[in-house]
């Protein structure tokens, strides 16, 4: 089984096109290095190639289909862009803005029944918001190209806070279609794909009552309880630890203990670039094998972004093996399983220490699958799906 973390088309590569790990401030979209197809040089919409169905099918049971707004945003070649109603690319405009400062982008879902859509080729995400429009913002970038923000619904002074709002991500292209439901940042709506072509696949699907039992679940931990918020969403544990809302030391003993654990043993890492074998030395876990790579003692930021000591190159060797560690730590299995990764589920987050977050968001979907920490991807358990001919998609709002 090949992890998605070793394949070329990866959810971090997206986030990172995205700017999507910005904490602080709506994030302002990066640029993505994938071919603009149909945006004539002049900047007016233009038919994309490679035009994709999209079906929106909206079956919250709390929003009916007026109170229901799709936008299509991201990267194509180096420019920022979005979908129009009639699927065409647009490229953003700071003229886009209205007089209340904000874009309106809003795709507006069919009166009744399904929505049929086009998604042309391009790296971005489809958002949904109920109730109420989101607040995209066009600015100019430091190197004077206009470029949106994003919502950032775990920052409390962002005018997107108050919406009920989440997020579906992909890359669509001559490739094909990679795609993924998200709850890296946040939760809030239940989403689902379906993508259809070589084969017919879904993920992403709650169980039923799946929201509340996440919501219910996390604010039984006494640590986890603060990122409820309300009935809206709940916030990603790295998200609220800068947000003051979760333990900056949440994860130091068992981090400490992993120290400890293998400064006497091995601990060795499969990826497909082959095994490491590594020891704590010199306060450094250093792995011998196919290359040596070697980590310092990651903080619980760390561990929960999967960035700092963990941050993973795309270099074919230090990348896996910290993807491997950071699946590890989150999922609480590095100190029970010293030959990593682990692929029996059953063996995650089974002690008190462990990423509560990640555990309710997968013990509440259908397969088991969610993208719940962004390293989520090792030995594929995220709610991720990908199609080299497809014929269609369809995004779900499934019932809260």
């Amino acid at each position: 089984m090949t992890a998605r973390h070793q394949r070329s088309l990866g959810r971090r590569k997206l986030l990172f096109a995205l700017g999507g790990a910005v904490v602080a401030a709506p994030a302002v979209a990066a640029v993505a290095p994938h071919a603009l197809a149909g945006t004539s040089a002049a900047g007016k919409e233009t038919a994309a190639a490679g035009a994709l169905p999209l079906t929106i099918a909206n079956a919250s049971g709390s929003f009916d289909n007026a109170n229901v707004h799709v936008y299509i945003v991201g990267n194509q070649d180096g420019r920022q862009v979005r979908v129009t109603p009639d699927g065409a690319l647009a490229p953003i405009a700071v003229s886009d803005n209205g007089a209340d400062g904000y874009t309106d982008y809003a795709i507006s879902l069919a009166g009744s029944g399904e929505t049929q859509l086009s998604l042309p080729y391009m790296s971005g995400r489809i958002y949904v918001s109920l109730g109420e429009k989101l607040k995209f913002k066009a600015v100019t970038d430091g190197n004077g190209d206009a470029a949106l923000q994003y919502p950032a619904g775990w920052v409390t002074s962002d005018p997107n806070y108050p919406v009920v709002h989440d997020c579906a991500e992909f890359t669509y292209n001559s490739a094909g279609m990679f795609c993924n439901t998200t709850m890296v940042d946040m939760f809030s709506v239940p989403l689902s794909i379906r993508l259809t072509g070589a084969k017919d696949q879904t993920t992403g699907t709650l169980r039923a009552s799946g929201r509340a039992d996440v919501f219910a679940a996390l604010k039984q931990v006494e640590e986890f309880a603060p990122l409820v918020v309300d009935d809206t969403r709940v916030i990603a544990p790295g998200h609220g630890l800068d947000a003051g809302l979760f333990s900056a030391d949440y994860f130091a003993p068992y981090i400490d203990e992993v120290w400890s654990a293998y400064t006497g043993q091995d601990l060795t890492v499969t990826t497909n670039a082959g095994t490491f074998t590594g020891r704590v030395r010199g306060e450094r876990l250093t792995f011998d094998g196919p290359a040596s790579v070697s980590f310092a003692r990651p903080s619980t930021r760390d561990v929960l972004f999967c960035d700092g000591s963990l941050a993973a190159p795309n270099d074919g060797t230090t990348g896996p093996v910290a993807a491997v560690l950071g699946a590890g730590f989150n999922r609480s299995t590095l100190l029970s399983a010293p030959a990593q990764p682990t692929t029996d589920a059953a063996s995650f987050y089974r002690t008190d220490l462990t990423n509560h977050y990640a555990k309710a968001m997968h013990a509440a979907t259908e397969d088991g699958k969610a993208y719940g920490f962004a390293f989520d991807d090792v030995a594929d358990f995220a709610s991720y799906i990908q199609d080299t001919a497809p014929t269609g998609i369809r995004l779900t709002l499934t019932p809260f």
